[in-house]
């Protein structure tokens, strides 16, 4: 698949209110005009997430937050909690709405990731404000669009060469597998609230079957078994080709 090119004011703000929905800030922001100055996305003492994108859009995508909601996620009663992980879900809404896959999370200091992103690409950030102040930053870096191609004279048409499909090539590529038993959501509070004996109710019925993730891609089915004190999963289904594009959040 050849990756498009999409115009960032066009998808600024779809991208941030997507990132909005699912940002664990506790504060009502607003979502302010996209701008290509970088010191927009620069918060004190903030944070940023990074990370690339790959599928329908190339480029980068990075989530500033603020130094409370860092303080707080290094600072609960379960001890220093992972902010990547916190912020994954804004960066898999805004990867949605560019119809592109976010991949593995990288923290960073908002100056380094904004002098990195602005040099490989167009840089449009799009700051979510509480009043006057900055709380958080969507940062797209898309690449610029290319110059139209000159006219070239047609050419004489040529036998067509069959073209064999080199799979032998792709054998050696690592692919992470997760097997996922169930998921539920709460909120920063209720996470925070978490101490040791906690009990966490999965969105899955006893005996029901597991999920089996290829790179975050649904793909197949299957039941938990032991293995020599390791656990397994047995395939029970596979999935059709059309039913693999479901992709987990």
């Amino acid at each position: 698949m050849t990756a498009s090119t999409l115009s960032p004011s066009a998808v600024a703000i779809p991208a941030a209110e997507a990132a909005l929905a699912v940002l664990p800030i506790g504060e009502n922001l607003t979502i302010g005009e996209p701008v290509t100055d970088p010191a927009a996305g620069a918060i004190d003492g903030g944070v940023t997430i990074v990370a690339t994108l790959t599928g329908n859009t190339a480029g980068h995508l990075g989530v500033t937050v603020n130094q409370e909601l860092v303080d707080a996620l290094r600072t609960s009663p379960l001890g220093e909690l992972d902010l990547a992980t916190a912020i994954a879900p804004a960066l898999d809404a805004v990867a949605g709405v560019l119809g592109s896959v976010a991949g593995a999370a990288q923290e960073l200091t908002p100056d380094a990731a904004l002098t990195a992103m602005a040099a490989a690409g167009e840089l449009t950030v799009i700051p979510l404000t509480a009043g006057d102040e900055p709380q958080a930053a969507i940062v797209l870096s898309l690449p610029a669009p290319a110059p139209a191609p000159a006219p070239q004279p047609t050419p004489e048409a040529e036998p067509a060469v069959p073209v064999t499909a080199g799979y032998d090539l792709l054998h050696g590529v690592d692919m992470e597998i997760t097997v996922e038993l169930g998921r539920t959501s709460m909120t920063v509070r209720d996470l925070l609230s978490l101490s040791n004996g906690s009990v966490l109710e999965l969105d899955r019925t006893a005996g029901s079957p597991a999920d089996v993730l290829v790179n975050r891609r649904l793909i197949a089915r299957g039941e938990v078994v032991v293995i020599d004190e390791y656990f397994g999963i047995r395939i029970t289904e596979i999935l059709a080709s059309g039913d693999r594009d479901q992709k987990i959040a």
